[in-house]
């Protein structure tokens, strides 16, 4: 294996993605994909209405040419188990999300799926997952990072693949509220789980996936930070969620997906603990939740927001490869 594929697969991924999206946007833009604006939200992204949303189609699509090409250089069977798996996911997960963004954009139906019909979409996919899955010789057991130590779930850990899938996309969907949020630490989580299935698990395939997102995502930065010209919407976001959770899966650092995708949990905690809080006792903990709201309600600026994110991402990735790597 040529080590220069990292470079190699981020590079020709990020030209991908930036070569389209000036194509992709104006297509958008005619067709009138706008992104509509929740009345609730913070009176600051009012302005935001109209931008072009449905992104992910470019970032997912960059992805697979990039992987497909790459592993069909570097592998004889290109269609592995783990190949597929990720494929599923990432195509299955995107599939959810653009028919979501297509009822509310193009039909213009707020609500766009139900929340039973968008996890419904979800619960089948994780379970066909997990169902070829099995079919390899996999660990129930899941390992704490930094330790020796294992915690065996048997019979408990098919629930618990599933219930991580869904959980994982879903959070970070909820991420997806600022410009360059999701993006930025989304390109920190991928590049860490990237480098574990590069160097230390080791995982080929799961490698060149990890780092062709990484370069999908920072290509579409260009266009996403702030001000952002197009959002990836449920499309990009669903698929970005799911697929690290796969990532994280196959290569057997489930518990590890927590720390280095803390900023997404964080995210889906504040949700959880605000809706909570006020219907057993009538008041929020925070002025706005998902958590990047509060503080944008507190008075922080945009930008400043998604800097601390992404910083926080940068740490907790770096805490998660320690633990992995070092210890």
């Amino acid at each position: 294996m040529n080590e220069n594929f990292l470079v190699f697969t981020i590079g020709i991924a990020f030209l991908i993605t930036v070569l389209a999206s000036p194509i992709f946007i104006p297509f958008l833009k005619r067709l009138k994909f706008g992104q509509s604006i929740r009345e609730e939200g913070p009176k600051s992204h009012q302005k935001k209405s109209g931008t072009p949303t449905m992104g992910g189609i470019v970032i997912i699509l960059s992805t697979v040419l990039t992987s497909l090409f790459v592993l069909n250089y570097f592998l004889d069977d290109l269609f592995t188990v783990e190949t597929t798996l990720i494929l599923l996911v990432l195509l299955g997960y995107g599939l959810i999300g653009f028919i979501d963004d297509f009822i509310i954009v193009v039909l213009k139906r707020n609500l766009g799926l139900t929340s039973k019909q968008k996890l419904f979409g979800q619960l089948a996919i994780a379970i066909l997952f997990y169902l070829i899955l099995r079919t390899q010789d996999i660990s129930t057991a899941l390992a704490i990072p930094g330790t020796n130590f294992e915690l065996e779930l048997g019979f408990l850990y098919p629930i618990f693949v599933v219930f991580m899938m869904v959980g994982t996309s879903n959070a970070v969907n909820l991420t997806d509220g600022l410009d360059g949020l999701v993006s930025g630490n989304a390109v920190i989580a991928f590049g860490a789980f990237g480098i574990l299935a590069a160097s230390v698990v080791p995982q080929f395939e799961v490698a060149v996936f990890s780092l062709a997102i990484v370069g999908a995502l920072l290509g579409f930065l260009m266009f996403n930070a702030h001000p952002a010209k197009v959002f990836m919407g449920d499309t990009g976001s669903l698929a970005l969620g799911g697929a690290l959770a796969a990532i994280a899966i196959i290569l057997q650092l489930e518990i590890l997906l927590v720390i280095i995708g803390g900023v997404f949990v964080a995210e889906t905690l504040s949700v959880m603990i605000q809706v909570v809080s006020f219907k057993t006792r009538g008041k929020r903990v925070f002025l706005m939740s998902p958590l990047h709201h509060h503080f944008e309600l507190k008075g922080w600026s945009e930008w400043k927001v998604v800097m601390t994110f992404w910083l926080t991402g940068f740490i907790l990735a770096a805490l998660g490869l320690f633990l992995e790597v070092w210890l």
